[in-house]
């Protein structure tokens, strides 16, 4: 099938949009009770192994939300096996890697990534949802190096990063060797992505916003720096999206990429009075998506003014919808977000 509605990657471009385009990180997932009930039965790695079945998950969101776009559902570990990371999904603590990262010799050890050979089912899933079932653009995804590299150093989740960061500091030549040869990872899985049909490309950077900005240029942005250089050439809108990282927003800008997403900890309006001219994706605190009806009206009509104010904006949530958010909530949603914004445009 062809994309019908191009609204996502107009907004993207930051071309006119008959109304602000929609989605939801999470959208596919924890709120569904389709997706509950297929959880008792498998894995999240199990899921993303079976096409058919992760394409079902895929698209689900889109069929009961009328959302402007899918996000591919898999997980940003995916890719790490390829390359020699033994990470296992565990109930109630997420992804944990039984053989962390010490030293340069262990970063040496790594491999490279064939999409084709080492994830064949993530492109078989994109093949069968662009060909077949949606017709609005499919987001492929990848997780930013920072962030695979916390996990990959800490072992498992982190509140405070301290493994990462006294790495990155007291080993500079393998922590910079380390987040290129993930960089290098990325744009390869990627590009995959796209040769098989995703539409655009949004890169989680989710634990950046552990570094400050001075950090951040020296340690950080010379990897994101290679990878959206790369992946400019493939002429999809790129998206990067961190949790806690609102300081980084003029370094993002910086960086050949298409659109920013921000989380709620800053206001759309405040990123375009500090200079941002990138499109802006954003930002909905998801908490508030369990108030009343009339506070998240009130929260929505705020961010969409601020959106509109400015060409190229796409309604998000600042993180990943919650489990307990009800399906019904995110439909009204939508539908509220269409209706409200094609009237102000």
């Amino acid at each position: 099938m062809r994309v019908v509605n191009d609204t996502l990657i107009k907004a993207a471009k930051g071309e006119p949009t008959d109304y602000v385009p929609v989605w939801y990180m999470r959208q596919a997932g924890r709120s569904q009770p389709e997706y509950r009930a297929l959880k008792e039965k498998y894995s999240l790695f199990e899921i993303t192994h079976q096409p058919e079945l992760c394409a079902y998950v895929t698209r689900l969101p889109v069929e009961q939300y009328n959302v402007d776009a899918a996000i591919l559902y898999k997980d940003i570990m995916s890719p790490l096996p390829a390359i020699g990371v033994k990470v296992d999904i565990r109930s109630g603590v997420g992804p944990v890697i039984d053989n962390p990262i010490r030293s340069l010799t262990d970063v040496e050890k790594l491999g490279q990534i064939h999409p084709e050979q080492d994830v064949p089912y993530v492109l078989e899933t994109i093949r069968i949802l662009t060909k077949e079932q949606l017709t609005v653009p499919l987001i492929g995804f990848a997780g930013a190096p920072f962030t695979l590299a916390s996990y990959m150093i800490e072992g498992g989740p982190s509140k405070h990063y301290n493994k990462t960061k006294a790495f990155m500091y007291a080993e500079p030549v393998a922590w910079h060797a380390l987040m290129d040869k993930l960089a290098d990872m990325t744009i390869a899985y990627v590009r995959a992505q796209i040769n098989a049909g995703v539409s655009a490309v949004q890169i989680f950077d989710s634990w950046v916003g552990a570094v400050n900005e001075e950090d951040y240029r020296v340690y950080v942005k010379p990897a994101m720096q290679k990878i959206f250089s790369e992946l400019k050439n493939e002429h999809v809108p790129l998206i990067m999206f961190g949790v806690g990282a609102t300081h980084l927003v003029k370094e993002w800008n910086d960086l050949p990429l298409d659109v920013i997403g921000l989380d709620w900890r800053m206001e759309i309006r405040k990123a375009r009075e500090l200079g941002v001219t990138k499109s802006l994706q954003g930002n909905l605190d998801p908490a508030v998506l369990l108030a009343p009806w009339k506070v998240i009206e009130e929260k929505v009509k705020r961010i969409l003014d601020q959106g509109l104010e400015t060409p190229g904006f796409i309604f998000n949530l600042g993180h990943g919808v919650f489990p307990e958010v009800q399906p019904d909530t995110l439909k009204k949603l939508t539908e509220f977000i269409h209706d409200y914004s094609s009237k102000r445009v």
